[in-house]
């Protein structure tokens, strides 16, 4: 029988107007689905108009600039629609969905589809719930006193994978699947035997376990900012958005 990490995975990303999930936008994101180890990776792409300024250092980063999106990018609601859609497919075969730090797009994608659909990512989700595994939670939990920075470019680097073009949300999508299988390959003796919906439930308790460790080190280190412990996305949801 064929252990989840060398069979069929989906992953998703999103480029955005900035860091704050409940205030932000989504600009770009990606799609892409990948049978097998090595088979080639098949990729869906939207563009955004956010309908808000995109600010520099953000452009910077993923080089959208708001002119650009104005010209080429989709609607929102419209984007957002397909984007909700497309992962209730990919949920409705089965698929289990890799993203890299899920409380960020998950949540993010939650509040958009709040904002334009009068709907939260639950709703959209159909029958099949999404399956949710998330390279960062789980390389801090099986390799949990390595030091070094947890990002998906020092991930890449330590399993091994290629992150050719970061901050393109197709690229960052495939890099993030790749290091989910290098996971679960080098950690095959406690991970082999787990199934994708097991390894969701885990992943909201090692998640939590490691928003209260990262809460109390800014605790004793005179730092006042709240870790959510909520995985894969945020729940609270602001009056305003």
């Amino acid at each position: 029988m064929t252990v989840w990490y060398e069979g069929p995975l989906a992953a998703f990303d999103t480029e955005t107007t900035g860091v704050d999930p409940e205030r932000d936008r989504i600009v770009s994101a990606a799609l892409v689905v990948q049978d097998a180890p090595g088979s080639p990776v098949r990729a869906v792409r939207w563009l955004v108009d956010p309908g808000v300024p995109v600010p520099e250092r953000a452009a910077a980063v993923h080089g959208l600039t708001g002119e650009h999106l104005r010209e080429h990018g989709r609607r929102p609601a419209e984007a957002l629609g397909e984007i909700a859609a497309a992962l209730a497919e990919r949920a409705a075969e089965g698929l289990p969905l890799v993203v890299m730090n899920a409380p960020f797009d998950l949540t993010l994608l939650d509040r958009e589809l709040r904002r334009h659909h009068g709907a939260s990512l639950s709703d959209t989700a159909g029958s099949g719930p999404l399956c949710v595994l998330d390279p960062r939670v789980l390389d801090k939990h099986l390799d949990r006193y390595r030091k070094g920075r947890r990002t998906l470019a020092a991930l890449c680097g330590h399993y091994g994978v290629e992150l050719a073009e970061a901050h393109d949300a197709a690229a960052d999508a495939t890099a993030a699947l790749e290091v989910v299988r290098e996971v679960g390959r080098r950690h095959s003796r406690r991970l082999s035997s787990l199934s994708p919906a097991e390894l969701h439930t885990l992943q909201s308790v090692w998640h939590a376990a490691q928003a209260r460790g990262l809460q109390a080190w800014f605790a004793r280190n005179g730092s006042d900012e709240v870790v959510d412990p909520a995985w894969p996305l945020r729940t609270e949801v602001p009056a305003a958005v």
